[in-house]
């Protein structure tokens, strides 16, 4: 295949720049302890500097694979398929979506919201950042809003968000892992002054899983 029929491939979203793919307990959110297949799609222009994956950041470092050979390998494995990234919504998620329910799966993506929503996502988990925040149709389409906290001001920026997103969205506070022991207790403490929220753990980096 030439690059130039990869690049078309890639702009329809029947290839993806995957990065990695793996079998495991999702660890964060509403789903954390259920079995998932997590597949990272590479680039990503939000540019968090607490970010853990910016290996994840240059789409060019993972080269394209067949979104229909993606889509198989995990229902191999899994029902439940977890898309995220980088950024996965910086590609067309249609095809990716689309096969996984063909073949009798569930789709969740965990996304900043940035760019243009695209694909059927039975769960969307909404993670916004400061430097880039998520598109309306990001906001409307949440299930979960999972903020994270690396210092005080982020629970502003948490209230914030929490004004944007559905009544039944499922609110989240969750630490920037590297200060997880300084900022747990103030989110602990705000949590229980405004119970609409809940706390949220890396709980795969306790288990020693990825």
């Amino acid at each position: 295949m030439t690059k130039k029929e990869q690049e078309k491939l890639v702009s329809t979203g029947e290839m993806l720049p995957l990065m990695e793919e793996f079998y495991t307990i999702q660890g964060e959110g509403f789903y954390k302890g259920t079995a998932a297949y997590f597949i990272r799609i590479g680039g990503c222009d939000v540019g968090c500097h607490w970010c853990d994956v910016k290996e994840s950041w240059d789409a060019e470092k993972h080269p394209p694979s067949l979104t229909s050979t993606i889509v198989k390998k995990a229902l191999d494995n899994s029902k439940t398929v977890v898309v995220t990234g980088g950024e996965p919504l910086m590609w067309n998620m249609s095809p990716i979506t689309k096969a996984i329910k063909q073949g009798g799966g569930k789709t969740h993506i965990e996304t900043s919201g940035a760019f243009e929503v695209t694909g059927d996502w039975d769960w969307f988990c909404l993670s916004p950042k400061k430097n880039k925040l998520p598109t309306l149709e990001a906001y409307k389409r949440a299930n979960e809003l999972k903020v994270i906290v690396y210092n005080k001001h982020d629970f502003k920026f948490a209230e914030e968000q929490a004004a944007k997103v559905g009544e039944d969205c499922i609110l989240y506070l969750q630490p920037e892992w590297s200060v997880r022991d300084k900022m747990i207790p103030l989110m602990v403490d705000y949590v229980m002054q405004n119970p609409k929220w809940k706390i949220s753990l890396q709980t795969h980096k306790y288990l020693n899983i990825p």
